[in-house]
């Protein structure tokens, strides 16, 4: 185990390194053609329906930018457009998506640059979050540094194979601007104006000098006037609430309401995210291991089904994680009563306490985002064969991964580089 020096990662609680192995360095995403990604889809229900199931393939596109856009084309609410998974920015990436009582000939007609839209048939269920088997990944790293390449990247394949922690990735927190799971720390909070004004007005250094400017007067002054008319048109989600807050001045919960609801859920999840990969950091730390159970850890099986590890037990444990049967697991809490069971929930319980946070606060949030919030078991080791090609100072792995584990958790095993070179 290797901690990570890096002051961004450790912010967002992704503070270890499963392998020792020193990092190869290097760049992620020099070009979108060196991250692509490829939903694997589920097998499709048998009935037809009023939902129009598409491929999406698209290039250097936002996710939700994208959706909109599209039920922009279409002239309908994007509130009627649904998918499994959201797909990263800077990358080549294809996936399905369901859009309610469209035709095939309508979406046909979609042109937008970089962006293509196929029907593929009807069904009479909706895409919901989760709805994937998982996703392949090729990606390529650039300019690595390392002496000796092929062996590090051999021995860090290795590792990947075994597992690794399976944190929630730069891009669930907002990437070049991680904010997301501080705006979901307010909504629970019930403090809707600093969540606006997390949003709108907290700047990062990544962002040109322009926009940094105008986040910073925002923050100052609160004047969304001034703040509209200096923003770039681009910056929709920015611009809505401004343009709420200046016809409504104070109504910051109106503000967020202008938002699409499933990205005001994402920043509640971003925060049980954040909570996540505090609690994976705080057992690694600890010196328990990843992959062998201690008592108190809770078990999640391939059926579903859930047990905790005891003294009595443990063996059994043990034989069931090494064949393949089950997983170590952490409970993220939401709106029900959270007992924490092993050492990385009792740390995120005492985060949650120290920033007076519980059962209550989640179930205003969930009424407030109209998302259940009920918390969920995450296995704590990634595990997976890495197709693994060095050749000169650039490096080409092909994987496949389990729905909501990111590819950046392995890249960042094989980097060990400053995060934002991720992304």
């Amino acid at each position: 185990m290797r901690p990570s020096p890096y002051p961004l990662e450790q912010d967002l609680g992704m503070r270890c390194y499963a392998s020792d192995a020193p990092g190869i360095g290097g760049r992620l995403r020099s070009v979108a053609e060196d991250f692509i990604v490829e939903e694997i889809p589920l097998p499709p229900p048998p009935a037809t329906g009023p939902y129009l199931i598409c491929r999406l393939t698209k290039k250097n596109w936002e996710h939700q930018h994208a959706i909109r856009e599209i039920a922009r084309r279409l002239g309908i609410s994007h509130r009627r457009i649904g998918w499994g998974g959201t797909k990263d920015r800077r990358a080549i990436t294809t996936q399905f998506i369901s859009i309610y009582k469209v035709s095939a000939e309508n979406v046909q007609e979609v042109r937008l640059g970089d962006l293509t839209l196929e029907p593929v048939r009807q069904q009479n269920t909706p895409l919901s979050l989760g709805d994937l088997a998982g996703n392949r990944f090729d990606i390529v790293i650039r300019d690595c540094s390392s002496p000796d390449l092929a062996q590090d990247v051999g021995k860090i394949a290795a590792d990947v194979s075994r597992g690794v922690p399976n944190y929630y990735g730069l891009q669930r927190f907002g990437g070049v601007r991680p904010v997301t799971h501080r705006v979901g720390e307010y909504i629970l909070r019930g403090d809707y104006e600093g969540a606006v004004t997390t949003y709108v007005g907290r700047e990062y250094p990544q962002e040109p000098e322009q926009v940094r400017a105008v986040r910073r007067i925002f923050m100052e002054t609160r004047n969304a006037r001034e703040a509209l008319a200096a923003l770039p048109v681009a910056m929709g989600y920015e611009r809505a609430m401004l343009q709420y807050l200046h016809n409504n001045p104070g109504d910051y919960a109106g503000a967020l309401k202008e938002l699409p609801p499933k990205l005001l859920s994402m920043f509640v999840s971003a925060f049980q995210s954040f909570l996540f990969n505090e609690g994976l950091s705080a057992r690694l730390l600890d010196g328990d291991p990843l992959l062998e159970p201690v008592p108190g850890d809770r078990l999640v099986f391939h059926n579903g089904r859930e047990d905790f590890v005891s003294t009595v037990n443990l063996g059994t444990a043990l034989q069931h994680i090494a064949r393949g049967r089950c997983s170590i697991a952490i409970f993220m809490p939401g709106r029900e009563q959270f007992c924490p069971s092993s050492k990385s929930e009792h740390a995120m319980a005492a985060i949650l306490t120290d920033r007076g946070i519980g059962p209550d606060q989640f179930r205003r949030a969930s009424e407030f985002v109209r998302t259940a919030f009920a918390g969920a078991l995450r296995p704590i080791a990634l595990r997976t064969t890495v197709g693994a090609a060095p050749e000169g100072d650039t490096v080409r792995l092909s994987f496949t991964l389990p729905p909501g584990h990111y590819a950046t958790t392995v890249a960042r095993e094989f980097m060990k580089a400053d995060p934002l070179r991720m992304i």
